[in-house]
């Protein structure tokens, strides 16, 4: 059974920094070795993503975040990271992290196979 699992969520003030973190179980090494995403969702609004990286370290941001948020991952150990810096309350949402069925990275929620459960990014002002 493949599972994503993240952590790290929580509430911060503005100007804050967060670090979000996904643990892959389930996966083989070349299961793995596909495009990984960060995605968000706040209340009322679509689920958008935030960040995609590539197996080897390719990396695309949404505009909102370009320059505060950095995506990483670690493929041998199969986890993924989103550190989020100089966050604002447009931030505060549900974060999921999630594995899309290429390799080449489209941070559309319509290509993704496997979703994580979510944490909660909560940023007051």
């Amino acid at each position: 059974q493949v599972e994503l699992v993240e952590s790290g969520g929580g509430s911060v003030q503005t100007g804050g920094s967060l670090r979000l973190s996904c643990a892959a179980s389930g996966f083989t090494y070349s299961h793995f070795y596909y495009c990984m995403s960060w995605f968000r969702q706040a209340p009322g609004k679509n689920r958008e993503g935030v960040a995609a990286v590539d197996p080897d370290g390719g990396t695309k941001y949404a505009d909102s975040v370009k320059g505060r948020f950095t995506i990483s991952r670690d493929n041998d150990k199969k986890t993924l990271s989103l550190e989020m810096n100089k966050l604002t309350p447009d931030d505060t949402a549900m974060y999921y992290c999630a594995a899309e069925w290429d390799r080449m990275c489209s941070r559309d929620s319509k290509n993704v196979r496997t979703w994580g459960q979510g944490t909660q990014v909560t940023v007051s002002s």
